[in-house]
């Protein structure tokens, strides 16, 4: 009793707990389940945004973000209930959405796909403050590169405009940071949690450069400093409805059109560009009009041309509809192909070209079905292994002294480094784990040596002289790791960095806290027996 006092009592033991408390704070386990089913993103002009629901910050806690308790009073266990009931729901009757903070009244609405849409994206309610990476979530990682070379400044524009063309687009649960390779080359790296290979090509890939020209001359360029206003609610966009759908072909083609507002200088443009043109010849009753179109082009490809009344001419107007078209095998995916390019096409004119051209030069997407997966084997071989350290320890010494000390320093770095990540807000992907498992075997080996060089002979006057010396390897050691792990930083243009990082900070957490307090607790536990 006296010893375990005396190690409770020792500061490098004292200072290992008080770590491994603040850690447990960070980290604030949730052992049993959590109610409800968290909110990922809400969509722009969706029902619950109309009600007042918005988008959580990408740096927000996963245990504060909003949890959906329950819809029209039916309660929400999980993310299959929760789309199960969005699915029941009766089109335009009112929605009460029930969270953990406020409860909401939307109203239901039809999505993109034609069936009732509240504008939500929701995932298993989260146990802790760990955030897991697309490894172990699923989504969609992007590597992108610029087509030349650009400033750091013109790269942090860059990031800006992707970060703001996201937002608009509707997601949140997004890392948007710079990276770099060891030669130097500039990249850009983008996780985003619950989108498609798919939309993320047409949504990043491009530079999204939005221009209206009439005959040769621009009138207006996508960005706020043209489009002061775009329309997004259902009052001034969606489906045509004097043109909507018409079978051609193989298939459907839908029109689609939504109203913005010119800044004054881009109307004085377009009138001035419009105030020498004629009249074109009437081809049916359907009105007059000049004779030149308003050209729309994305990427300086032409992808609609719009007629101009001729009462247009000449006029200053700062209220403009755009219109283009989408097709499918099927009335139902021309319609959402159609409703799919207007919000893409709503999103470049909001924020404008990037800078800069940029190239897909990796992309990966991971279900959330295979993301589970891999996160059930990680903690199933995070297991394994540290059973197999346990046994390997026991079969070595066969001393509980020894053996019971191991496990609890072995067991508090790995608390420390989950506190750190979940402090920090670092993903755990499976490069970060792989790291985790390379501190759980170095700090073996560090341990190790301690034990033998501490109960290494039976002289009790070199005692401090066998721990500074166990240190002093261990030191070594650490140092030997920290240099192996920096080139990692920008290795594969960053992809590398959770490695690095999480290897790195748990080997501090080691070297600086719980081995010299593990030193303290074998003297106190062994050197009243030699």
């Amino acid at each position: 009793m006296a010893k375990f006092k005396r190690i409770l009592t020792h500061w490098r033991v004292l200072l290992l707990l008080i770590f491994v408390v603040f850690s447990l704070v960070a980290i604030q386990p949730h052992f049993g389940s959590v109610d409800g089913v968290a909110v990922r993103s809400v969509s722009h002009n969706s029902s619950a945004a109309n009600a007042g629901m918005t988008n959580p910050a990408p740096t927000l806690q996963p245990l504060a973000k909003e949890r959906i308790l329950s819809v029209n009073g039916k309660v929400v266990h999980s993310v299959s209930d929760f789309y199960a009931i969005e699915q029941a729901l009766q089109l335009n009757s009112s929605v009460r959405i029930k969270t953990n903070q406020q409860t909401y009244t939307a109203l239901a609405a039809l999505g993109d796909d034609g069936a009732v849409d509240l504008g939500l994206k929701v995932y298993a309610a989260p146990s802790s403050n760990l955030r897991k990476g697309l490894d172990l979530e699923g989504g969609t990682r992007v590597l992108l590169k610029p087509q030349e070379e650009i400033s750091s400044e013109e790269l942090e524009l860059t990031i800006g405009s992707l970060k703001e063309r996201l937002n608009v687009y509707g997601l949140s649960d997004i890392v948007v940071r710079e990276s770099s390779d060891l030669s130097g080359g500039q990249y850009i790296l983008i996780e985003m949690a619950g989108v498609t290979e798919n939309e993320v090509r047409e949504l990043l890939a491009k530079q999204g450069k939005f221009e209206a020209k009439i005959g040769n001359e621009s009138v207006f360029l996508g960005g706020k400093k043209d489009i002061t206003y775009v329309c997004r609610s259902a009052e001034c966009s969606g489906i045509d409805a004097f043109q909507g759908c018409s079978q051609g072909g193989d298939g459907y083609y839908c029109r689609f059109f939504f109203a913005i507002t010119l800044s004054p200088e881009a109307a004085e443009r377009q009138a001035a560009a419009t105030k020498n043109l004629g009249l074109a010849v009437a081809t049916d009753s359907s009105g007059s009009y000049l004779d030149q179109d308003l050209i729309l082009y994305l990427d300086d490809v032409q992808v609609d041309q719009l007629r101009i009344g001729a009462e247009l001419r000449g006029k200053v107007t700062t209220n403009v509809q755009i219109s283009g078209s989408g097709t499918g095998r099927t009335e139902q995916e021309a319609v959402s192909n159609s409703l799919e390019n207007m919000k893409r096409l709503q999103t470049v004119i909001i924020t404008g070209s990037l800078p800069v051209k940029l190239e897909v030069v990796k992309l990966d997407t991971i279900s959330p079905t295979l993301g589970r997966e891999f996160l059930h084997n990680v903690l199933l071989v995070g297991a394994l292994t540290l059973l197999s350290v346990v046994s390997v320890v026991v079969w070595r010494y066969r001393k509980v002294n020894v053996v019971l000390p191991m496990i609890f320093i072995l067991l508090s770095e790995l608390i420390m480094i989950l506190g750190f990540a979940a402090l920090v807000g670092w993903n755990l992907d499976l490069a970060a784990i792989a790291g985790i498992i390379i501190v759980i075997g170095t700090g073996v080996d560090h341990l190790i040596i301690i034990t033998d060089e501490t109960l290494r002979g039976k002289d009790e006057t070199n005692w401090k002289q066998r721990i500074k010396g166990a240190m002093s390897i261990v030191f070594g050691a650490f140092f030997t790791v920290v240099a192996a792990m920096i080139p990692l930083f920008s290795a594969g243009a960053g992809l590398l960095k959770g490695f690095a990082l999480t290897t790195i900070a748990g080997a501090m957490f080691g070297v600086l806290i719980a081995r010299p307090a593990y030193a303290a607790i074998i003297e106190i536990l062994e050197r009243d027996k030699n």
